[in-house]
């Protein structure tokens, strides 16, 4: 019934499914593994080594009552929504005669009140990367999230910032070379690198607890990162920028693998490391995170007034002058007596008046 090739591919590592699996599904899969065990032909307990149960998508119903008192459910395609000042759903109207419909509220999507999205609408619309990376990005997986078109045509836009992106800077990205030793780059390049190369960390971290909204957040941001530096001025940022996207894009393979796969390619980066799908996964740079300065939070009395930038390996009178010099700091401590300063290593100033 089963033979050698189980042993490589069994227990799974990870199940995913809804909380009403439970009972079906997944019962039915632990049953019948214990069962073959008893009967010894698998040598394991578990099918699954790890569970994880995802909220379920949710949107707005829209129904009328028929002459019979029965519910007719409207798909979203058969309706015009209006909205108020404020964005919020007003009334809506079925297309076919302009009437009135009414609000059934927001239900988890299902046939029978017809308030399903259809992958293929958004699709033709948006692309297959932007379903994915829209229904990643609504809110954490475990929780219930509500569709919505304006989000996912937000998400759109980000990826189509990012496309553009790629093709006005493709030629730098071809040429850029990269340095041998970053430690000789000027301070905006490490700073740049510091961004990119620590939210790369949290991006690989939040890829581990299956958290793909904030995967999502750490790929906007290192767009951000990217865009707010120039290409064309230095060698190193060329480099850097050239080193940030390819890490970028491989972050995001597994949740737009279409446009992460068409940019690898075409920006050069296959020539070097093979395609996207044999490249090796991105890991943060450990010099890259070690920065020369760091930022502390400067509080008077306990309550946050600001923050300041020092050398890493400043004194701690040097932060205590630094502290004091802070505009924030000095609003709040005006006039009053200072009866000492905390310094908390890495971390926070505390003055106290």
């Amino acid at each position: 019934m089963v033979d050698a090739r189980n042993d490589y591919w069994m227990p799974m590592d990870q199940y995913i499914g809804g909380v009403e699996h439970a009972v079906l599904h997944l019962l039915y899969a632990r049953f019948w593994t214990k069962v073959m065990r008893d009967l010894g032909l698998v040598k394991f307990d578990e099918p699954f080594t790890n569970l994880f149960t995802q909220g379920m998508l949710s949107a707005e119903c829209f129904y009328r009552d028929d002459a019979s008192g029965k519910k007719r459910w409207y798909y979203p395609a058969e309706i015009e929504i209006r909205h108020d000042e404020k964005g919020r759903i007003s009334d809506a109207i079925a297309k076919d005669d302009g009437l009135p419909v009414m609000l059934g509220g927001i239900e988890k999507m299902s046939k029978s009140k017809n308030n399903v999205v259809e992958p293929k609408d958004i699709i033709e619309r948006f692309g297959a990367d932007t379903a994915r990376a829209y229904v990643m990005f609504a809110g954490p997986p475990e929780l219930s999230a509500a569709w919505s078109d304006a989000g996912a045509e937000g998400v759109f836009r980000f990826l189509r910032r990012l496309w553009d992106y790629a093709y006005q800077h493709q030629q730098h990205i071809k040429s850029a070379a990269t340095p041998a030793n970053w430690s000789s780059a000027a301070k905006d390049v490490k700073d740049l690198r510091h961004t990119l190369h620590a939210t790369l960390k949290q991006g690989n971290f939040d890829y581990g607890r299956l958290k793909y909204n904030t995967v999502v957040s750490a790929a906007m941001i290192m767009l951000n990162a990217l865009d707010e530096n120039k290409f064309g001025t230095d060698a190193n940022m060329d480099a850097a920028l050239a080193e940030g996207l390819s890490m970028l894009l491989r972050m995001l393979y597994p949740v737009t693998p279409h446009i992460a796969h068409q940019l690898w390619r075409d920006l050069g980066y296959a020539r070097v490391h093979g395609d996207i799908l044999d490249a090796p996964w991105p890991k943060p740079d450990a010099a890259a995170l070690d920065q020369d300065e760091i930022d502390m939070v400067v509080q008077v009395n306990g309550k946050l007034r600001g923050s300041i930038r020092v050398p890493k390996a400043a004194a701690k009178e040097a932060i205590e002058q630094l502290a004091l010099g802070d505009a924030g700091v000095q609003r709040h401590t005006e006039g009053k007596p200072i009866k000492k300063i905390v310094v908390v290593p890495g971390r926070l100033v505390n003055v106290v008046v």
